[in-house]
């Protein structure tokens, strides 16, 4: 069993497997995973102590709605089988219906596909400090949060929890993955992006930046799995009050980064508390992504 926190397994009938930020992984049989997304929040690559209430309904049904919007770019992990058919104990199924989903199991890649639309984050530190981000060259005199001429793919490594993400160049990706399969992951990252970005800016909603994360199945086809585009893997702006030169408003847990840079708190563990109205304020964001997206 691979542990990588210490919160406590939210089922018993079934083999917690993995344990991430936020998602709990549980073995179901050969062929297909359960996936709960829980009400736990990182951030800086630091889990916080305290839960965000109806988080992980939100994300996954946020989730449901992109993998069926997009199906026909690529297939992803969803599996023909609903958690009540996995899960028989009524106060079990109860608490974690809204928020699993049971999936295909697959052979996850080593990257994280990350597609920026703006400059923001890590992104912008980068650029800062060398005017590119993951050796792309960009426009000078950008200022923070400015539009890109368009969308580019700035892939990452995957840390385990404690750990920190390292922003990588493509070429990196071609080591690790070759070069057929780092050109197609590239491709339908750019594709995706570019797809959900149009729909959700017709509903008042930038996507600034968004991560992907793929896995393969046992023919070698490329798969989307794990959550996509949520608040929590994304960046989520208002348009209505979208300004380039500051950090704009968000739906998603930018909110709470703002807040922790208040804070005198290192960024390593263990996080902090969050404070009650931090924590209904990211529950409102959240939900007002959802209600803006699905309706």
């Amino acid at each position: 069993m691979s542990m990588t926190t210490n919160a406590t397994p939210i089922l018993q009938s079934l083999e917690l497997v993995h344990q991430g930020k936020v998602r709990d992984n549980y073995t179901v049989d050969d062929q297909h995973m359960l996936i709960v997304a829980t009400d736990r929040i990182s951030a800086f690559d630091v889990i916080m102590p305290t839960p965000i209430k109806g988080k992980g309904k939100i994300l996954t049904a946020v989730t449901h709605f992109w993998l069926d919007k997009l199906s026909h770019i690529i297939p992803n992990h969803q599996s023909s089988l609903s958690v009540s058919d996995i899960i028989k104990d009524p106060q079990e199924l109860a608490s974690i219906k809204d928020q699993a989903m049971v999936v295909k199991k697959l052979r996850p890649l080593p990257i994280e596909a990350i597609v920026r639309g703006y400059i923001i984050g890590s992104g912008w530190n980068d650029y800062q400090k060398t005017g590119s981000v993951c050796g792309i060259p960009l426009p000078e005199q950008l200022q923070l949060a400015d539009k890109l001429p368009e969308a580019i793919y700035t892939p990452s490594t995957k840390a385990d929890v404690g750990g920190h993400d390292q922003n990588i160049d493509y070429n990196s990706t071609v080591e690790l993955l070759g070069e057929q399969l780092a050109s197609q992951v590239r491709e339908v990252s750019l594709q995706l992006y570019k797809e959900a970005a149009d729909y959700a800016l017709k509903r008042g909603i930038i996507i600034a930046d968004t991560k992907f994360e793929f896995g393969l199945d046992d023919n070698n086809q490329l798969v989307l799995i794990d959550e996509v585009l949520t608040p929590d893997s994304s960046r989520f702006w208002p348009a209505d009050s979208y300004q380039p030169g500051s950090s704009p408003e968000s739906f998603d847990k930018q909110f709470v980064r703002d807040y922790l840079e208040t804070l005198d708190w290192d960024k390593n563990p263990p996080g902090p508390e969050l404070p009650e109205d931090i924590v209904r304020q990211t529950t409102e964001k959240y939900n007002e992504a959802l209600q803006r997206l699905i309706g």
